[in-house]
Order: structure tokens, then sequence, then C-alpha cells
């Protein structure tokens, strides 16, 4: 099969069926969610992302709550395309704990694939006797955590914005 966008709007690489998500439909996903957040009654204190790929939607929902209190846990799992590590691994800075007790906290990721980072998150979270709600772009069939709020479902990869092309290096320019 050739490279190109089929007429749901998904690329087609190949074999790979990819979910495409651009700019434009980003910034209309994180104001859903955000109004999925306020019409739950959930009102959340601050907005912890999962780095690096919950960052720019815990920033969008952030300003779209009107929540100035955002910050972020560096996690690393997946090494690239269906790769992973064996366990989600915390990397430095930590979250200051105590500051999350008796806070609500609305955590954000970009996907909730197998699940397993957001889990761990979530129980690191409260632990520190804060509650916790969590919202991402997408969901996967197979996550072991369904978040409490997301915007679409799918079984597919998917290529976000901000990850869709290579790293700038010296010898590859902008």
């Amino acid at each position: 099969m050739a490279t190109g966008i089929d007429e749901s709007g998904t690329t087609v690489l190949g074999e790979t069926e990819r979910e495409v998500l651009g700019w434009l439909e980003f910034g209309e996903a994180a104001r859903h969610l955000a109004s999925e957040v306020v019409e739950s009654g959930f009102a959340p204190d601050l907005v912890i992302a999962i780095a690096r790929g919950g960052l720019l939607l815990a920033g969008a929902m952030s300003y779209a709550l009107g929540i100035k209190s955002c910050g972020a846990l560096n996690v690393e799992f997946y090494t690239g395309v269906d790769s992973r590590l064996p366990e989600p691994v915390v990397l430095p800075p930590m979250i200051d704990k105590t500051a999350l007790d008796a806070k609500r906290v609305l955590l954000v990721d970009d996907v909730s694939d197998s699940g397993r980072t957001l889990a761990m998150v979530v129980a690191l979270i409260e632990a520190s006797g804060a509650e916790v709600r969590t919202a991402c772009l997408y969901t996967k069939p197979r996550t072991v955590l369904e978040p409490d709020f997301f915007w679409r479902r799918t079984a597919r990869w998917i290529t976000f914005p901000w990850s869709a092309l290579p790293p700038v290096t010296a010898t590859t320019g902008a």
C-alpha cells in the first residue's frame, strides 16, 4: 500500500495505519476535554503533565480551565514506535509530594496506550494524599487504565503534531 491519507484522515504508511492529529484539531480537542472536566464537576487545584507527551495538552488545558498551577513529572517508557522499557521509570526532578496533600489533581498525558504509565503515576500521586482525575487525548482498547476524560479511542499508532518530524540537529537543520 502506498503512503497517503485515506478518507477518514488516517495516514497510511506502507502497511501501518496511523491516527494523525493536526495542530488545529489538537486545540479543539484540548477545549473539548476542558469542557468535559468542568461539566463533570471536578475542580482541579493543579494540572500535572506526564512528560513529554502530556506537556502541551496540560498547558492547553490549564489555560482553558484557568488554572495557573501547572507542573510535570518526567516518565520514560516508550523508546520508539511500539518499543518500550520493561516498566515505566520516573526521571528527575521529582514532584514535591507534600505540596500535593489534599489537592485535586488533573493528571494529563497524550495517550493511555498500555495504561501502565498512567496507572503508576496515579498511584504515586494518590500516595501523596491527592485526589486524581486523568485526561488524555487518546485511549487505546488494551489500556489497563482508561482515563476519566479522553477525546478519542483508537487502536492505531498516533502521530502527534509535536513528534511528527525528527529532532532538529546540526546536520538536519530546521
